[in-house]
């Protein structure tokens, strides 16, 4: 049988909680479907962070430890922590999770991006959290920096 690696993103920073009711936000949550996506058969769990009570990607190294410990617990799969973080976080913030928790795998962003999702806001007349619409609305005008000097710091 031929071996193969299942890499699943449990949130990642773009979308939005109006954008899906599936988008996984508290610690729980991202630690139930980390587990699930094991059970699958994934063998990677891509994890970023979210606040619990706006769903807004976060950077807190409470939750990301909250996180890593409720999954740990109930399963083996690899944990793969973002140095992505999300849009508007500074490098430092970004990548204190790696240091801190030493995962077994870490992102890392090799050259900027434009993500453009302000391209989306028109689909929605209303947002279940003030702070989406801006973070859409920005990427209108923002570049999501990797600059060499920040993948050093990575």
């Amino acid at each position: 049988m031929e071996k193969k690696i299942i890499t699943t993103a449990i949130t990642g920073s773009i979308h939005t909680p109006t954008m899906t009711p599936y988008l996984p936000i508290t610690p729980k949550q991202i630690a139930d479907e980390a587990v699930r996506a094991w059970e699958a058969g994934a063998t990677v769990a891509h994890i970023h962070v979210r606040d619990p009570e706006t769903g807004q990607p976060s950077p807190s190294l409470d939750l990301f430890r909250e996180v890593i410990t409720e999954v740990k617990t109930r399963c083996n799969i690899v944990l793969c922590l973002s140095t992505g973080g999300g849009a508007g976080m500074t490098v430092e913030q970004r990548v204190a999770a790696v240091p801190t928790f030493k995962p077994e795998l870490a992102s890392l962003n090799f050259g900027s991006l434009n993500f453009a999702l302000f391209q989306v806001v028109s689909q929605f007349k209303e947002f279940k959290f003030p702070w989406e619409y801006q973070y859409l609305s920005m990427t209108e005008d923002f570049i999501f920096p990797n600059t060499f000097k920040t993948l050093r710091s990575q």
